[in-house]
């Protein structure tokens, strides 16, 4: 009998049709069946992890299979919460909440009620400030592009501090509609993963892996390389927000300091222990990410002890990190590399 590799890009169109409903019916079964099989505390986990897929996937596609070395996330994510918290909540909530000026009024009077129309509208919002960026910030590479787009996630967070007539300053919103349920999370985490991976095996996904490879090259071979970077570039933002809006609705509150580098590096961490370029990689590296700061969050508590070891807090970051690094040392491009996770599954055939 013959090892065959599994390989979803070369099935015919029924086939890979079939097996995408066929994960899409377990992983709806899933998210019907575990608010019965877990606690509270871990259905919030999971809904967590599945708005870190989100961000993690988005921000995969300009950073691993664009090539192109992006630390915005967090800029974007938090145009998504804002502006997702500003359309949720009603005048008269936000005529009470602003204490340090009053709103614009055009601030005040905007209400969208509808979750779905609101989160579309934060992507979009999120889509358009990538498309204006891009044309300054896609005229540099490498290191150079790293810098410019990490000053993009400052400019935002000052910008929100110092307009409170805008966002309320550092004291930032709160009482924001919880219409992000775990099944609405859950279910665009699916819609955001079927739709971006379409998009990485489809012909504007080979023309970014050609970017990524090699720019000159691609450039030479008819590739329009700004137009496949900038489409990237929003691709990842409109998620990227879609996500900080399901951010600001779970949890209720949003504040400038939410969005530091903080949440780009976390995110940098994840995409690279997955395997920059890996979709698959970006998952699992999330459910390794998020669970294993779980799992090691006893470490934190002073009461927790196993015999001569005592937890401290910050041992869990310590501990998390020479985990990390240990990964790092015996897997340089992350768990899966560029590849997926199919792609090292085989399975006999007569």
């Amino acid at each position: 009998m013959e090892k065959v590799k599994l390989n979803l890009k070369d099935m015919s169109a029924a086939k890979y049709f079939g097996i995408i409903a066929a994960v899409t019916a377990v992983f709806l079964g899933f998210l019907y069946i575990s608010p019965n099989l877990f606690n509270d505390y871990t259905i919030t986990v999971l809904g967590n992890v599945y708005i870190f897929i989100i961000l993690a996937v988005s921000y995969n596609l300009i950073n691993g299979v664009t090539g192109q070395f992006s630390l915005e996330p967090n800029g974007f994510v938090a145009i998504g919460a804002y502006v997702t918290a500003l359309l949720m909540l009603s005048p008269e909530v936000k005529a009470d909440m602003y204490m340090i000026a009053d709103p614009y009024p055009f601030i005040k009077d905007i209400f969208l009620p509808n979750p779905f129309f609101t989160l579309i509208i934060s992507g979009i919002v999120s889509a358009l400030v990538a498309l204006t960026l891009a044309f300054p910030v896609f005229r540099v590479r490498g290191d150079y592009l790293a810098i410019v787009t990490l000053g993009f996630g400052f400019i935002i967070r000052i910008f929100l501090i110092n307009n409170p007539e805008i966002s309320n300053g550092s004291m930032g919103l709160d009482s924001i509609p919880g219409f992000a349920s775990y099944f609405w999370i859950g279910f665009t985490a699916l819609v955001t993963i079927v739709l971006v991976y379409n998009i990485v095996y489809s012909k504007y996904g080979r023309a970014m892996k050609a970017v990524r490879d090699d720019e000159d090259a691609a450039l030479a071979m008819g590739v329009n390389t700004f137009k496949t970077k900038t489409l990237a570039f929003m691709t990842s933002a409109f998620f990227e927000g879609v996500g900080g809006g399901l951010l600001a609705s779970s949890i209720g509150s949003i504040s400038p300091d939410q969005f530091t580098f903080m949440l780009t590096f976390q995110l940098l961490i994840i995409i690279v222990l997955g395997g920059l370029g890996s979709m698959s990689g970006a998952i699992i590296g999330t459910l390794l990410f998020i669970g294993g700061m779980e799992v090691l969050r006893p470490l934190d508590d002073a009461t927790w002890s196993i015999g001569p070891v005592h937890g401290i807090p910050g041992l869990r970051m310590v501990v998390f990190s020479l985990i990390l690094l240990g990964i790092m040392l015996f897997a340089r491009k992350g768990l899966f590399g560029d590849k997926e996770i199919w792609d090292y599954v085989k399975f006999k055939k007569k």
